[in-house]
Formats: structure tokens, C-alpha cells, sequence
């Protein structure tokens, strides 16, 4: 079997990644034939799981896992779709700990990615108890934005509501699918 291919989906809180990631999976694996996977955010579940949001020292272990579970999946399928990769682990440790450490491995891991797909901001915001408002989504995806860039890692911007969206990631992954 071939390498899978793999897709990362990342953004700040709050920009539709879960949903786009669910509809990719769907329409992918239905308009290609494709073993399809969804690999869910890890750190989400970790904090459901824990009730709280991870301390300095529980970050590495939490990105490991994401990139483990995101491997796993690369080994039995044709394609994966990353809802949040390492990557956004990252983003949190230096936005919230002043925490750089995590970044060259990470980087290293996100490299792995065939696509990635950059969520935008143009949705509205939704509440849950594990957010920590809309007011750092600016603050997040700039971070985003600055580590792909530092890191010389090409992405695609992701905007539009409900379809519109889909359709935008659709057309990202379009060169990469054609293959």
C-alpha cells in the first residue's frame, strides 16, 4: 500500500474544523473511493476527559498522542484527515506558558502533512465550557500563521459558511487529489 495521503485541518477555536473535517471524510471517501479516516483532536479530548485544560508539563505527552493516533490511521488508510494536528498543542503552549519547546518537534511532525488547510475566521463564534472566548481566536491563528510561514510550510486558506466552505477546501485539495 501507498503512503496515505494526509490532511491537516488547523485554526483557532471556534472555525468549523471538526465540521469540515467530518464533511471531508464523508465526500472524499464517497467522491474517491478512498479509505477515508478522521483523526479527532486529541487535545479536545483530553480536556473533556480532565475538566480542565492541560498544564506545561502535560503538553508534550498530549501532542505525542495526537501524532501517534494521526500515524496509526496513516497505516490503514488511503487518506487521513487531521481535525487539529500537534501543531495547535504548540500554539497553546506558547500562546498560554511562553512555551517554545514544543515547536521543532512539531514542526518536524507537521512536514508529514500533504495538505494543509487553514480555517478562517469568518464564522461566528460558538460557546462551550473548554473555550476560552473569542477573543483569542486573532491571537491563535496569527500564531498559526507564524509558525507555517517560519517553518516554510505552504497552506490554504479555508472560508465560507456551511457548503461555501467544503467547497473552498474541495478546491485546495484538488491539485493534491488529482495525483
Amino acid at each position: 500500500m501507498a503512503e496515505a495521503l494526509r490532511i491537516a485541518i488547523v485554526g483557532a477555536e471556534s472555525t468549523g474544523k471538526s465540521v469540515l473535517s467530518q464533511a471531508l471524510v464523508a465526500r472524499l471517501g464517497a467522491d474517491t473511493g478512498l479509505r477515508c479516516s478522521l483523526v479527532p483532536e486529541y487535545l479536545r479530548e483530553w480536556c473533556n476527559r480532565e475538566g480542565r485544560t492541560p498544564r506545561p508539563d502535560e503538553q508534550r505527552g498530549i501532542a505525542r498522542a495526537q501524532q501517534a493516533r494521526i500515524d496509526e490511521a496513516a497505516a490503514r488508510h488511503d487518506l487521513v484527515v487531521c481535525d487539529a494536528t500537534a501543531l495547535m498543542v504548540a500554539v497553546y503552549s506558547r500562546l498560554l506558558f511562553q512555551d517554545e519547546s514544543l515547536v521543532p518537534e512539531v514542526m518536524a511532525w507537521h512536514r508529514t502533512m500533504d495538505a494543509t488547510l487553514l480555517t478562517a475566521l469568518d464564522i461566528p463564534w460558538h460557546s462551550d465550557p473548554l473555550r476560552d472566548g473569542p477573543h483569542v481566536r486573532e491571537p491563535v491563528d496569527g500564531l498559526v500563521r507564524q509558525l507555517l510561514i517560519e517553518h516554510g510550510i505552504a497552506f490554504s486558506l479555508v472560508s465560507g459558511q456551511g457548503e461555501a466552505r467544503l467547497a473552498s477546501a474541495l478546491d485546495a485539495l484538488t491539485p493534491l487529489l488529482a495525483d
